[in-house]
């Protein structure tokens, strides 16, 4: 425990200021943690259920699907004032902002339909018929495609975001839930939870490259459960998600080997990283809490309690 404590004093001190923001859907909150300390600083009201969470290109917003309350609220988080809500459409889980910080493409679970508001006129410009149960949103670097995954359809379909429609839908496993472009866009991986794999398309063509799949010693595979993940600097590796499984896998993105598994808190969903990346932190669903991450040696260095069920993690620079 005394290696522990100073091994993520050390990290911590080291790191670049800044907060990882932490939506707790039976809470109704938000949970902020502080890179530097390791702890929760302050917890902001949402509304119902809040899920997905992103902030603008320079910080000034953040963007939060309340999911139960069918809207995406606006926040400032500076003081934690909900400024407006956003028209999300029903049930409202993730989302994705455009790269002009203007448009934002949200998955509507309940309606089977991609929503595309524009941030500042605060209207609804598109709505695009996808698959069932959609879920994960992405969008390019270049943002010329947005990418939606449908949970029951088991596709993920392809948006041209100049005209707003589908230009191609693609099968993957059963139950895909989270989706990224990488390698300057050339890649877009996407999660499949009861699939159990991560698949990796190649952009221009919209075909499989890569398909990845999961076995944790002594897990069932029942409860190895893909969802979210991330990437490194330099997007040598992902960090996948792996549900009920108690672990995040640790993918290499050009060999695409599983290289090792790391024991977090239970029912891990989500992630993001610190600034320089040296620090990864999950959202543990079921037990309440962040499993902070050390990157370079891929071991799990503390937990931080939250609220109940966090779900979704987004970082934000604070300055020294």
């Amino acid at each position: 425990m005394i290696r522990l404590t100073a091994m993520f004093s050390l990290l911590a001190s080291t790191a670049m200021a800044g907060e990882i923001w932490v939506t707790n859907e039976k809470d109704d909150t938000i949970s902020v943690i502080s890179t530097e300390t390791l702890e929760v600083i302050k917890t902001y009201d949402t509304g119902e259920r809040p899920r997905g969470i992103l902030f603008n290109s320079d910080y000034s917003r953040v963007y939060i699907c309340a999911s139960d309350s069918n809207a995406v609220q606006v926040m400032d988080p500076n003081s934690g004032e909900i400024l407006h809500e956003l028209p999300s459409g029903d049930d409202p889980e993730q989302f994705v902002l455009h790269p002009n910080d203007k448009h934002l493409y949200i998955a509507n679970e309940d309606d089977a339909i991609t929503t595309v508001v524009d941030v500042e006129t605060r209207k609804v410009i598109a709505q695009i018929d996808v698959g069932v149960e959609p879920e994960g949103m992405a969008v390019s670097p270049d943002g010329k495609i947005a990418i939606t995954t449908s949970e029951t359809t088991n596709m993920a379909h392809w948006i041209d975001t100049e005209t707003q429609e589908l230009f191609a839908n693609t099968l993957v496993d059963s139950r895909p839930r989270h989706a990224e472009f990488i390698k300057d866009g050339a890649e877009m991986w996407v999660s499949s939870e009861i699939g159990g794999t991560l698949t990796v398309f190649d952009t221009a063509t919209q075909t499989e490259k890569a398909k990845m799949s999961f076995e944790v010693q002594g897990v069932h595979p029942d409860r190895v459960q893909p969802v979210g993940f991330e990437f490194t600097a330099g997007d040598t590796h992902a960090f996948v998600a792996l549900g009920p499984s108690n672990h995040v896998a640790v993918v290499n993105a050009e060999t695409y080997e599983v290289e090792d598994y790391i024991l977090v808190g239970r029912r891990v969903w989500h992630m993001d990283f610190n600034e320089d990346r040296s620090m990864l932190f999950t959202t543990n669903g079921v037990s309440g809490d962040v499993t902070v991450i050390d990157v370079e040696k891929r071991e799990a260095i503390k937990s931080i309690k939250v609220g109940r069920f966090p779900w979704g993690a987004a970082y934000r620079p604070t300055g020294s």
